[in-house]
């Protein structure tokens, strides 16, 4: 594995490279107890989970260098100075005893590796007690978009809102800092109480930061990245959208707002029009000019673009029904992942999505095929990569929430 550069300045660009994670032991390592906890709505047919997610990374390996967490943690295990950073601050962040954090440090790379990710079980746990693990599983790790988020040529090392989560940042903070050798910002090292998700983040422009606030990211988050770039650039805008903090297929922008070209984006019309659950949600677009912040009100997302001169059209999420489309975005039917400009993926399940995407003139090429060599999705100018989920979908993200763009042009 050879570290490429860091570096993305839209959600278009043609990708370059990409980091994953497959699905692992860690997701069968929840019950309907614990399920909650691990902030999904429900627990996972693995099998189904792994010939889902086969297609979903099969696409991405035909179109760019795909990178996977698993790989690079066990590489940099070798390094005993990461080695034992990475052992100390896991176990003392799930209050694991010394005795526990020696065996690790005496462990092969690959077994460690293994543990940090899937969890280590108690060897007395009697079979009853609700905690089963001494090193809790990251039951979260394949949507690799949330923990960290590459910003320009640096990497965001998110300030994630549930506990469940935070054990994920000192994997990525590790992969950036002594792989891919990047400097990385932290909202959370400027104020304790900030918070940002990468789902919550897009990189809309090199001048321009769309921004999700709801129970992920919040305004001291948003406050932060305000503030870095008014230290930095001349000129700089965020535009915000209020989330709804339920139910939890809101958590991200990303499940109601994606781009998927220069000139279009998949929406979700109520956030558009802001009726149901977007009613009195604001959309709020930040100048930064010469070190000053401003902030105004603006109608919608897509108005707020066009104030700042971009011609954008979007695709309603679901169709024209309204039960259509709060039924598709419950499944992630507007987290859509651009390979390039007009070139897109997600999830084949949510049909009348789809169908808006082929009228809107995306060619509809089925995983598999491009998976099997029978489709050259490189020779479409314009298309939507659909493949199949139905496990997938109800971990709570789509194609956006399972990758974390590195390089794009």
């Amino acid at each position: 594995m050879i570290p490429c550069r860091v570096n993305v300045s839209s959600e278009t660009g043609t990708l370059r490279a990409v980091l994953l994670h497959r699905p692992g032991v860690e997701i069968e390592r929840m019950t309907p107890l614990n399920a909650a906890h691990a902030l999904y709505s429900d627990i996972l047919n693995k099998p189904i989970v792994d010939h889902e997610y086969a297609h979903f990374c099969g696409v991405l390996e035909k179109w760019t260098d795909v990178y996977y967490v698993e790989d690079i943690l066990e590489k940099m295990l070798d390094d005993v100075n990461v080695r034992r950073h990475l052992v100390e601050e896991s176990c003392d962040m799930d209050d694991c005893d010394d005795g526990l954090s020696e065996k690790f440090m005496d462990l092969p790379s690959a077994d460690l590796a293994r543990i940090l990710i899937e969890g280590y079980e108690d060897p007395e746990w009697d079979g009853v007690a609700e905690e089963r693990y001494l090193l809790k599983p990251l039951y979260n790790l394949f949507f690799t978009r949330d923990a960290s988020s590459t910003v320009y040529d640096r990497v965001l090392i998110n300030s994630m809102s549930f506990e469940v989560r935070e054990r994920e940042t000192l994997i990525y903070e590790a992969i950036f800092k002594h792989f891919f050798k990047v400097e990385t910002l932290n909202a959370m090292a400027w104020d304790r109480d900030a918070r940002t998700e990468g789902g919550d983040v897009q990189i809309a422009a090199p001048d321009l930061l769309c921004i999700g606030q709801g129970i992920r990211t919040n305004t001291k988050g948003i406050k932060y990245l305000a503030q870095t770039f008014a230290k930095e650039r001349e000129r700089f805008h965020i535009l915000v959208q209020e989330l709804p903090k339920s139910p939890e297929s809101f958590i991200h922008l990303d499940m109601v707002f994606t781009f998927l070209g220069k000139h279009q984006c998949m929406a979700f019309e109520p956030m558009l029009k802001k009726t149901g659950l977007f009613a009195g949600k604001d959309t709020t677009l930040i100048t930064i000019e010469k070190g000053n912040i401003r902030y105004d009100k603006v109608p919608n997302m897509v108005k707020g673009l066009e104030d700042l001169g971009w011609d954008i059209e979007p695709v309603i999420g679901g169709g024209s029904d309204p039960w259509n489309q709060l039924r598709e975005q419950w499944h992630s039917g507007a987290n859509f992942f651009a390979l390039g400009d007009g070139k897109i993926m997600g999830y084949r399940r949510n049909t009348h999505t789809i169908d808006a995407l082929d009228k809107a003139g995306f060619a509809v090429l089925n995983a598999e095929d491009i998976v099997s060599g029978k489709v050259d999705m490189k020779s479409y100018e314009k298309f939507v990569a659909a493949f199949p989920g139905s496990e997938l979908p109800r971990a709570g993200g789509g194609a956006r929430c399972m990758t974390m763009p590195i390089l794009r042009d």
